[in-house]
């Protein structure tokens, strides 16, 4: 069986209407036994069929099948990244999308918690196979880590394919000492002589009998070789005798005179063009596409090409068979630099109308449009990810080495873009300096629509890494560099396009430090206040609204609820006027927090936050929903609620470093919520902090009191719990900040009721009175909210991936070290989803935990 699915619409050429491709019962029924293993290996040299065969199986196969086809290029992580979620987009956009955001999982926390998404979209009854096609193109050790994780997921409807012409450098041998692994080789892949015969009946072909031994040892069943000799025998002049004799000789000359030159010319630069690419959606095609032909021979003649081309039905395109294309690249040479680059172009215009975008910039530089470089990297956001920067970095530096300054593109790549990346890789020195110099440059020049762009975006970019360091420098005079940003950019006014216009918010929103000194909160927001009318003009609405967002931050930790919401209401309002995401996320965030405090359901936020989920320009949007719900289901108890990556040990983000803090703040919460006081505690000592050990004040106070209740709960009171505390009261104070000791609600009732009886020299115990009488309103208003949630939840929540394989392996007598082997995780991911197992089923213990299981039938489905 194969695709009858025409290479282009009827206004085009068609180069194959139907695939001659001989179906091989014993293959499909090797491939059928083999796919009831989680792992396997089709390793055979070129030329042995081991895409068609595997692809014409799954064609027939009732399973969800997500095709791979990998080059050089993956061994890029983001680019391999682009292009696996490209595959699932074909599927399941939605999900892609969520994969998108999450970036490429280089460490094993990121790679859990895509595995915690993946478990979302998974159909109970339905099996997917993984393939992952020309895996030899794979060398680098990060592409191959993710491989080596996916083989190891124990799921039972889940099996990887991998296709290549060499051994693929994984640890395999573990797989092959479980009978996990099957492996099908060259052997298994040879045509025999009876299917060989059965091709040729296909093809219309009679051969003598007294011939097919011989021709049978020419080809040695070899799928490529069988191939060529039935085209070759197609053709009136020739005959076998001549097949044996030039079989081995060179099989480029082969296609040469067998097929090359008798097609005509137009379809000969055609398909040279085509090797310039590396795959071939059928969009794309029909847009590189020659003009439609009158001459029927030549539309014979392509339908001819079906030795050589085939339709791909899980990625939708068309693939080349690597001889063919390795004989068209030598022919390369025949095409001009001016088509070259028009394949090119169009090629990377395609790519980033499909979301393509490492694909897209790599094509543009091939065709040398450093426009549309420069238009990739807008469709980003204003923070890049780190692999994205540098890998950008890279691109620039080296268009750079060689590119003078003539046209518009190459002064912005030079003068604006460089300087936008080094900012992203924190090399703010350098970014600086730089910055400096291109203003000096500038401004002694003409005046000039471009002078004045250039100008513009070094004095934002310039603006931007001050309020980046303010938590360094303590200087908050920023506002001059936007004031003369917007002074150089209302003389040749202009539209930054894309995303990068949307501000990225760390993890809080006033960028001041520990110690503060008097006043220092005011000035820090009056300076963005002053600096809002310059951004929101000269970047299209950047930082609108990031003012009152500062004010209620302060507002809500100085205890002044109703300014605080006030600020939040006013500050989402803003952000919803110029898309500024982020800021609208914080607004929600706090107004959440307030309804926390007065005991008001969470209804109305949660769905607003949903309603920003199908934002699709909002990049981070996933990100932020998890830690914005997840730091309120800590909040109300329910720590089994949060996304699993939430859960697992902590590992810095890639992406979001931007908002390390928040993220280990909630996995804090979580650790104390699950009575894990000894791991919130290593968390909290352990956390990375900036350089010099500088910390925002508002998250370093945060930290004290929590680390304060949990030495509190580790009994250790006076010698520690009530130090910090101590600690905590001293900074608070000088600031007029309270609820972060509030939040904490019964713990801190607790905390302060026992340091006022044992007695604090510090703390004033007014204070603590005060403190513990808030606390305790506190937390009967979160007592509210917490019985109204419990009722709207009704059914348990189900059990994620890992949280299901664990069960199993509990289920089955394992202990937690056994667990963690076969899994691959460490011993404390064990136990925290254990704990949050417990925590969904409502048991005790290990065998309250499969009584339960087995009687919701949760086990049965699983094993």
């Amino acid at each position: 069986m194969m695709i009858k699915t025409p290479f282009f619409h009827s206004t085009s050429p068609v180069i194959s209407e139907h695939l001659r491709y001989l179906e091989r019962p014993r293959i499909d029924r090797l491939l059928e036994k083999a796919v009831q293993s989680p792992f396997i290996t089709v390793v055979a040299s070129a030329g042995y069929g081991k895409t068609q065969a595997v692809s014409s199986f799954l064609q027939k196969s009732k399973v969800m099948t997500i095709w791979l086809q990998l080059s050089e290029w993956d061994n890029l992580g983001w680019r391999f990244w682009e292009n696996f979620t490209r595959s699932i987009s074909l599927y399941n956009p939605g999900i892609a999308a969520r994969f998108m955001e999450l970036g490429f999982p280089n460490t094993e926390r990121q790679f859990d918690r895509y595995l915690d998404l993946a478990s979302e979209a998974i159909k109970p009854n339905m099996k997917y196979v993984f393939v992952f096609d020309d895996f030899h193109c794979i060398r680098e050790k990060p592409i191959l880590r993710v491989l080596e994780w996916s083989s190891r997921i124990p799921y039972t409807r889940i099996s990887i394919i991998i296709i290549s012409r060499t051994e693929p450098a994984l640890n395999t041998i573990s797989f092959l000492s479980k009978g996990l692994l099957v492996p099908i080789t060259e052997d298994e892949l040879r045509f025999t002589q009876d299917e060989m015969i059965a091709y040729f009946q296909l093809l219309g072909l009679k051969l003598p009998a007294a011939l097919i031994p011989s021709l049978y040892e020419d080809t040695e069943g070899w799928a490529f070789a069988v191939s060529f000799a039935g085209l070759s025998l197609e053709k009136e002049h020739t005959g076998v005798g001549h097949i044996r004799s030039s079989m081995w000789i060179n099989i480029f000359r082969l296609i040469e005179a067998e097929f090359f030159t008798t097609l005509p010319q137009e379809v000969q630069k055609y398909l040279i063009k085509l090797s310039l690419i590396d795959h071939w959606p059928s969009e794309l095609l029909r847009e590189l596409a020659i003009p439609e032909s009158t001459d029927e021979r030549v539309m014979d003649e392509m339908k001819k090409l079906s030795s050589f081309i085939r339709y791909d039905a899980y990625l939708h395109t068309y693939r080349m068979h690597h001889l063919f294309r390795e004989y068209l690249n030598e022919k390369q040479g025949e095409l001009s630099r001016e088509e070259k680059q028009a394949v090119y172009d169009k090629t990377a215009q395609w790519c980033l109308r499909n979301n393509l975008k490492m694909d897209a910039a790599a094509y543009y530089e091939k065709a040398e449009d450093y426009q549309g470089i420069i238009t990739v990297m807008y469709s980003f956001p204003l923070a890049l990810p780190k692999g994205v920067a540098r890998y950008f970095l890279e691109m620039v530096e080296r268009i750079l080495e060689t590119l003078d300054e003539t046209g518009e593109a190459p002064i912005i790549l030079r003068y604006i873009v460089h300087v936008r990346l080094l900012v992203n890789l924190r090399r703010f020195e350098e970014a600086i300096e730089e910055s400096q110099r291109t203003i000096q440059k500038f401004k002694n020049l003409p005046s000039s629509p471009l002078s004045c762009r250039v100008l513009a975006m070094n004095y934002n970019n310039l603006g931007i890494i001050m309020t980046l360091i303010c938590i360094f420098t303590k200087d908050y005079d920023f506002v001059r560099y936007f004031e003369q940003a917007n002074q150089y950019y209302s003389k040749n006014p202009f539209v930054p396009p894309g995303p990068m216009t949307s501000v990225t918010v760390g993890s809080y929103v006033c960028r001041v430090s520990y110690p503060a000194s008097p006043g220092e909160f005011d000035r820090a927001i009056e300076a963005m206040a002053s600096s809002i009318p310059y951004t929101a003009n000269s970047m299209n609405g950047c930082f609108y609204g990031i003012d009152d967002l500062s004010r209620s931050e302060l507002a809500y930790f100085q205890g002044d609820i109703k300014r605080a919401e006030q600020c939040a209401r006013q500050a989402i309002y803003k952000a919803r006027k110029k898309e500024q995401y982020e800021i609208e996320t914080r607004g929600l965030f706090f107004l959440l927090r307030i309804n926390l405090h007065t005991g008001v359901v969470q209804e109305e936020i949660f769905r607003q936050l949903d309603a920003q989920l199908e934002i699709t320009a909002y990049q981070n949007r996933y990100t932020l929903y998890d830690l914005v719900s997840g730091w309120f289901y800590t909040q109300i108890g329910q720590p089994g609620r949060l996304a699993t990556w939430l859960r697992d040990d902590f590992e810095e983000s890639d992406v979001h470093s931007m908002i390390y803090e928040l993220e280990n703040l909630v996995k804090i919460k979580c650790h104390i919520a699950e009575k894990r006081y000894h791991q919130a505690l290593t968390s909290l000592k352990n956390e990375k902090k900036w350089p010099g050990g500088v910390e925002f004040l508002f998250g370093k106070l945060e930290k004290l009191v929590l680390e304060a209740v949990c030495r509190y709960h580790l009994k250790e009171k006076k010698e520690k719990a009530f130090r910090v505390l101590e600690a905590a009261y001293l900074m608070a104070t000088s600031n007029g900040l309270e609820m972060p000791f509030i939040e904490l609600g019964q713990d801190m009732y607790t905390l302060a009721g026992a340091a006022l009886q044992a007695g604090t020299s510090v703390i004033p115990p007014a204070w603590l009175e005060r403190i513990q009488k808030n606390a305790s309103a506190y937390w009967k208003k979160l007592l509210v909210v917490v019985e109204k949630d419990r009722k709207q939840q009704g059914e348990r929540q189900g059990l994620s991936h890992r949280e299901q394989t664990v069960l199993i392996g509990l289920s089955r007598g394992l202990k937690r070290e056994e667990i963690a082997g076969d899994n691959a995780i460490s011993i404390n991911t064990v136990k925290a989803t254990i704990t949050s197992i417990y925590n969904k089923l409502g048991a005790v213990n290990r065998a309250d935990a499969i009584r339960i299981a087995g009687a919701t039938g949760i086990l049965s489905q699983e094993e």
